[in-house]
């Protein structure tokens, strides 16, 4: 339950600023496009941070090292408060970053490490609700704030809630803390070991596409429902929590899930679900669909995500923590590469035909997986 309520807060500042770009944009004199450099900031950040991070968790506890980096995270949260360009904020959303990605990638470690294999996809599904609670309200908190005090004011109030968190980790998971483990350090030895080992070369390939394609044009939406109909920043965060909801009903359904579509089924309507909305996205007419549209689309990320994810927790069971963060930095690592390429195919194509390519890419990840899961088996 803490270790979820860590992962809330790191979910919370993956998503609030998205329905702040458009804003930052005209505060800062720049396009929507560039000002999307702080989404990945933070996803390269992520991406990188976590590769140290797994290990650390290996060798000093898993719950120290979420704890110690949630309060960083929480004193970056006020830095960005203060960012005068969106150079500084980026570098700023880079440092909260590096502090934010530990409660996931090392909760889904936690749970490989307490759990069996036959009830893990279940629990960490249960677990991750706590993110996705998160990245459900962090739209409308960055929406919402940002009509009312201002982004400023959003960013202060995340790391107020950051310091708050830690607080009640270290009081309440301390005395869990284990003795760390004896010898050198050397996590670019680690990782070099695992990426011999062909099931976690596939597993990251995977990481990094399942994001690439999904959020390269998910975090565009917000700004094409603002140039298409005009709607207010609380009303967009709205739209986009749709996310999380629906994410979050995947959690409350996947034992249904699990037991209807069985891990094939799982990948191949998910990847099915997600093009076939994003495509709808683009062509409404009337801009409540929206909102059934981005729950479906949390939906269908997770049907994708959850069952490779659990796969990532039994990749590598002799050194868990960081079999996990390296899935962790791939799959944020794709995020940053799909904003990337996705701001440029907006530039040049315009949103609605790079939106359902991205979506296209995703559909057909889950007919690939449909036939190599087995490739994720160690």
């Amino acid at each position: 339950m803490l270790l979820a309520l860590a992962a809330f807060n790191a979910g919370i500042s993956l998503r609030c600023v998205e329905p702040m770009l458009p804003q930052l944009a005209a505060d800062f004199a720049t396009s929507v496009s560039a000002a999307s450099i702080i989404v990945t900031s933070f996803a390269l950040a992520y991406a990188g941070s976590v590769l140290v991070q797994g290990p650390l968790g290996d060798r000093f506890g898993k719950l120290r090292v979420v704890t110690i980096g949630t309060a960083l995270a929480g004193a970056a949260a006020i830095g960005c408060a203060f960012a005068w360009d969106i150079g500084s904020l980026a570098a700023m959303r880079f440092l909260m970053a590096v502090c934010a990605s530990a409660p996931v990638a090392l909760g889904m470690a936690y749970i490989g490490d307490v759990v069996p294999r036959g009830e893990r996809q279940t629990t960490v599904a249960r677990f991750i609700a706590g993110s996705l609670l998160g990245q459900t309200l962090g739209p409308l908190f960055g929406g919402v704030f940002t009509d009312w005090v201002g982004w400023r004011i959003s960013f202060a109030v995340l790391g107020a809630i950051f310091l708050l968190a830690a607080i009640v980790l270290f009081v309440r998971t301390q005395r869990d803390w284990p003795a760390p483990l004896p010898g050198r350090f050397d996590p670019l030895a680690i990782h070099a070991s695992l990426l011999s080992r062909a099931p976690v070369r596939w597993l990251v390939a995977v990481g990094v596409t399942e994001t690439f394609f999904f959020f390269g044009a998910y975090v565009f939406l917000g700004a094409y429902l603002r140039l298409r109909f005009d709607l207010s920043y609380s009303a967009i965060g709205l739209i986009l929590a749709g996310y999380g909801a629906g994410g979050l009903l995947y959690s409350f359904l996947v034992r249904w899930f699990i037991r209807t579509l069985g891990e094939r089924g799982l990948v191949i309507v998910g990847g099915a679900l997600g093009f076939v909305f994003f495509s709808l996205f683009v062509v409404m007419a009337d801009w409540t669909l929206a909102i059934a549209c981005t729950v479906v689309l949390g939906v269908a990320f997770y049907l994708v995500h959850n069952t490779v994810q659990t796969h990532a927790t039994e990749i590598a069971p002799d050194a868990r923590g960081s079999a996990v963060a390296l899935y962790a930095s791939a799959w944020a690592g794709g995020q940053a590469l799909g904003v990337a390429a996705m701001g440029v195919a907006v530039a040049v194509f315009g949103y609605a035909p790079a939106i359902v390519v991205f979506g296209l890419g995703f559909g057909l990840l889950g007919i690939w997986l449909s036939f190599n899961l087995r490739r994720l088996h160690p």
